[in-house]
């Protein structure tokens, strides 16, 4: 089987970088990681990424303009050959121009059942707004902030007591369930990732 090529951009942990990772080492997963890249140096995905064989890439964000940071991360991507992007907690807003260079073939995992809660603090927001569910959405990237077509969803039951912290645990699970499964029906342009 011929695998595609991913490129996975993180800021942190890399959490969903490790289960995209750990997903693409079954011998059915058509997709394998082949660079993990970072705008923070010391995001301990890095560390992860290298003890596990993949290359990594990492140039800070801080003191460089948005486009030029950009272009770099971009130039490292097409460099290691990827031939698609997933955001795995990658926090930073990425210019219309990069956006555009992977249309189609850019994903990202956003903790709150889009439409609703873009941007941060979803869980809190979900909590305070007296839902049932927060969840997970798995989407293009677009040029809008969390705005892409969704390719997959899973609600995640809000209990008695939660805090954004509780609830953001049992997320996590979910999201790293259903990223990799996304990203594999979206690389072999099969439409039915739910």
């Amino acid at each position: 089987m011929i695998r595609e090529k991913v490129a996975v951009l993180i800021s942190g942990s890399g959490t969903n970088m490790a289960a995209l990772l750990y997903a693409s080492r079954a011998e059915d997963c058509p997709f394998e990681i082949v660079l993990v890249a970072s705008n923070d140096p010391a995001a301990k995905g890095l560390v992860l990424a290298e003890a596990e064989g993949v290359p990594t890439f990492a140039l800070s964000h801080k003191g460089v303009a948005r486009a030029e940071h950009d272009k770099a991360m971009d130039a490292a991507i097409r460099e290691s050959g990827a031939q698609w992007v997933a955001l795995a907690g990658y926090m930073r807003i990425l210019t219309p121009e990069f956006v555009a260079g992977w249309e189609g073939r850019m994903v990202n995992v956003h903790p709150s059942l889009l439409p609703k809660y873009t941007g941060l603090h979803t869980h809190e927001r979900a909590i305070e707004a007296g839902d049932s569910h927060g969840g997970v959405t798995v989407h293009l990237v677009t040029a809008e902030l969390d705005d892409g077509p969704i390719l997959g969803q899973t609600p995640v039951a809000i209990i008695p007591g939660d805090t954004p912290e509780t609830l953001a645990a049992r997320v996590l699970i979910a999201e790293h369930q259903l990223y990799s499964r996304c990203l594999a029906h979206l690389v072999t342009g099969d439409k039915s990732a739910q």
